[in-house]
């Protein structure tokens, strides 16, 4: 039975290209990729034991040895620090939240003064299952008639894989897509984010459920809105963990001249204040 952690290196090894590494191509084989042979010799372990790891026949390998098999596969920083997530989870470790309780939807009053702060900014917090928990007035603007708000409980991830809208308001859908389906491996609970998916995947289709177990680290480039209104807004993205709670603050910066006037003609528009949802 495979594991998160060997599905990921599997997954890594058969997308990685032998030239890509100064490999030599061993001709046809039954699967593209490297051999395990190829990734156990250049990250020193015996071939045997890449195989346990990659079939969930041992869950804890050290951490020299993911070092090691980091190396080996030419991963970025971003991907290494998702193969030691997924060795906690493979092992036993990440915890997250005890139990099976939904995952709480308050934002505290420290963390929605920073977001009232942040005004005319655009910012959100959500929690990893793409909950949007609080915004401001500047984020509702930016996604006023897109459909995104609707409802009491708003959610990004649902929204993505099953609103027609978000085809359009993305311009990269694609990439959303797989940024979101991605987000759901860190919580805020494994219970939580499976019962979450089992939900969603019949509403959502292939397009949600073939995204789930590829780990593929999102690359979370400049972020292409197309507002209903007209203008097409390139925003710049930094997020903050909300360590405590599960949650993160995401800041939204534009990313040239025309975005910015842009935003501040729909801000505008806009009325109210900070929004928060219990």
């Amino acid at each position: 039975m495979g594991t998160p952690l060997g599905d990921f290196i599997r997954a890594r090894r058969d997308t990685t290209q032998p030239e890509s590494l100064g490999l030599p191509d061993h001709g046809r084989r039954r699967s593209p990729g490297l051999r395990r042979s190829d990734v156990a010799a250049r990250a020193g372990i015996s071939v045997e034991y890449l195989t346990r790891i990659e079939q969930g026949r041992d869950r804890r390998p050290s951490p020299a040895v993911l070092r090691a098999i980091g190396d080996a596969l030419s991963l970025a920083p971003s991907e290494r620090d998702h193969l030691r997530y997924l060795a906690k989870i493979t092992g036993g470790e990440c915890t997250h939240h005890a139990g099976t309780a939904p995952p709480g939807r308050e934002v505290r009053p420290s963390v929605l003064e920073t977001l009232r702060l942040l005004e005319p900014g655009i910012a959100l917090v959500t929690n990893r299952l793409g909950d949007v928990l609080a915004r401001t007035r500047a984020y509702e603007a930016v996604t006023r008639g897109t459909g995104l708000l609707d409802g009491d409980a708003p959610n990004l991830t649902r929204y993505v894989f099953t609103d027609p809208r978000a085809r359009e308001f993305f311009a990269d859908w694609d990439d959303v897509a797989d940024e979101q389906a991605f987000d759901l491996w860190f919580g805020p609970a494994v219970e939580n984010a499976e019962r979450f998916t089992a939900g969603l995947a019949p509403l959502a289709g292939p397009e949600f459920t073939r995204r789930l177990n590829r780990h593929v680290v999102p690359a979370r480039g400049v972020l292409r809105l197309r507002h209903p209104s007209g203008p097409e807004l390139r925003l710049r993205r930094e997020t903050l963990d909300i360590a405590p709670d599960a949650q993160h603050l995401l800041v939204m910066l534009p990313a040239d001249e025309e975005t910015a006037r842009a935003v501040e003609r729909l801000g505008r528009g806009g009325h109210g204040g900070l929004r928060a949802i219990s």
